[in-house]
């Protein structure tokens, strides 16, 4: 049998909505906090998804260096982008978002900071960067699903969980890719790309706790062999930021 430390889970939203930060994020939060305690690895990405958010991540730092490199890499970020001529805090949130019910950038980001749940920032990454030691890591990536993930692949990232409100068809060609929805009617309408259900929480009908122990179990099967809903459907999207530095060094 392979160690809990051959675990390396990549942290992944899209298509967020009201419902992001209180039922599917911070269940995956409770999954991803019980695997770094076993030993396993976590890393949280999409640096665009935790603008106005940065400082609570950096609270949680493991020391005062790596608190000051989470606030530096989102600041570096949306440097390069304002240098585009883009004004990324007033792109978000996006139309999707705002249908789904979000109503500010602050809002979509403390609630896409939940996946992280609450154990301490071991380090950084870069994009692609491959984590050292076992722990929960922020990886500096562009907010664009795909090209996130194309990050987490080269970053040795092995399982991926991806919560969405509005729903998404996405999977990769190296990793696989669980996918969680904050809501019960979504689920229910494209069961066939959706792995999981969040939406019970909300429903009333399981409480947090319980969510996070079914996302805990689903990656477990999955890093045993269990085919994802985006495998069987032969999902394997690739991409890479033409905007941002995603070199791998």
């Amino acid at each position: 049998d392979a160690p809990w430390s051959a675990i390396v889970l990549g942290l992944e939203c899209g298509g967020s909505d009201a419902l992001s930060g209180i039922t599917a994020n911070p269940a995956l939060g409770v999954a991803s906090d019980r695997l770094v305690e076993l030993g396993a690895s976590s890393v949280l990405g999409e640096t665009t998804e935790i603008l106005g958010a940065e400082h609570l991540l950096a609270a949680r730092a493991i020391d005062p260096a790596v608190g000051k490199k989470i606030v530096e890499m989102v600041a570096r970020y949306e440097d390069s982008i304002n240098y585009e001529g883009i004004d990324i805090r007033g792109a978000q949130p996006s139309r999707g978002n705002i249908e789904g019910g979000l109503s500010t950038l602050e809002e979509k980001s403390l609630g896409a900071a939940k996946k992280a749940g609450n154990a301490p920032f071991t380090g950084t990454l870069e994009f692609g960067e491959i984590p050292k030691v076992a722990g929960l890591y922020f990886m500096d990536t562009p907010g664009h699903d795909i090209e996130q993930l194309a990050g987490f692949g080269a970053g040795h990232i092995n399982v991926v969980v991806f919560t969405s409100g509005r729903g998404t068809p996405t999977g990769s060609a190296v990793m696989p890719t669980i996918k969680v929805s904050t809501n019960t009617p979504m689920y229910e309408s494209i069961p066939d790309l959706i792995d999981l259900d969040a939406g019970t929480i909300a429903d009333g009908i399981e409480t947090l706790a319980q969510v996070g122990d079914r996302i805990f179990n689903e990656i477990v099967q999955v890093a045993n062999g269990q085919l994802t809903k985006a495998e069987r459907g032969g999902h394997h999207e690739f991409a890479l930021s033409r905007m941002y530095n995603t070199v791998v060094k």
